[in-house]
C-alpha cells in the first residue's frame, strides 16, 4: 500500500466528461491506503450534465472515500489553518482553474482548497483538462509550472486535429504524480505525445 496513512485532498472541478475516469482514480488511491477527503467546485455540486447528475457524483465521492464532501468556501478555509492534508489533488483543473488559480484568484470551494493547501508550501498535484490549453491558458499552465510546490500530471493533446489547443493530462499518472510530488520531485515528462495518451 504506496499511500498508507497519507491524507490526499481531492479537488474536483467542472470538466463532466472527466469525471468518470476522475472516480475511477480515486478507487485506486484508497486502495492504496489513502485516506481520500473531497473536495467539489460549485459546478460539480450543483450541475446536471449529459454525463451524470450532480447528486450521483457527489454521492459516489462520499461512498467511495467514505468522508463528507466540502463544498463550500467555508469549509475548504479551515484546510491551511489545520494542516489538514498532506497533498491536495486538482483533477479535473479546468481552464477556469487554472487561469483564477494563476491569477489569485480564490471565488470556489476548489480554488480556496488550494489556497488554503499552499499556505503551507504543502504539495499540490494538478491534471488539466482544457479546451485551451494551447491557447489563453497557456501562459497560466506556465506560471503554474514555475511555482514551488505545484505539480503537473503528464499531459498532452487529447485531439489535435480536431481541437488543437486542448490539453488532457494522464489521468492514469496521478497517482504516480503524487508519489513523486510528495518526494518534491516533479514526475517526467510532463509532456506527453500521441502515442502516450
Amino acid at each position: 500500500m504506496r499511500l498508507k496513512g497519507i491524507r490526499v485532498g481531492f479537488v474536483i472541478t467542472g470538466s463532466h466528461c472527466t469525471l468518470a475516469r476522475i472516480i475511477s482514480e480515486i478507487e485506486k488511491l484508497v486502495a492504496e491506503g489513502a485516506d481520500v477527503f473531497p473536495c467539489v467546485s460549485y459546478s460539480v455540486s450543483t450541475t446536471d450534465t449529459r454525463f451524470g447528475k450532480s447528486t450521483e457524483w457527489c454521492t459516489k465521492l462520499q461512498d467511495i472515500t467514505n468522508n463528507p464532501l466540502i463544498k463550500t468556501i467555508v469549509e475548504a478555509e479551515p484546510i491551511g489553518p489545520g494542516k489538514l492534508f498532506d497533498i491536495l489533488v486538482a483533477a479535473p483543473c479546468t481552464g477556469n482553474t487554472l487561469a483564477k488559480l494563476a491569477n489569485g484568484i480564490t471565488d470556489t470551494p476548489a480554488l480556496m482548497a488550494i489556497k488554503a493547501h499552499l499556505r503551507n508550501q504543502r504539495p499540490v498535484v494538478i491534471a488539466v483538462s482544457t479546451n485551451d490549453g494551447l491557447g489563453l491558458n497557456a501562459k497560466n499552465i506556465a506560471i503554474l509550472l514555475s511555482i514551488k510546490s505545484i505539480y503537473l500530471v503528464p499531459f498532452g493533446q487529447d485531439n489535435p486535429t480536431a481541437k488543437p489547443n486542448s490539453l488532457v493530462a494522464r489521468m492514469d499518472k496521478i497517482m504516480d504524480t503524487i508519489i513523486y510530488a510528495l518526494k518534491g520531485k516533479q514526475i517526467q515528462p510532463v509532456l506527453v505525445g500521441d502515442k502516450d495518451n
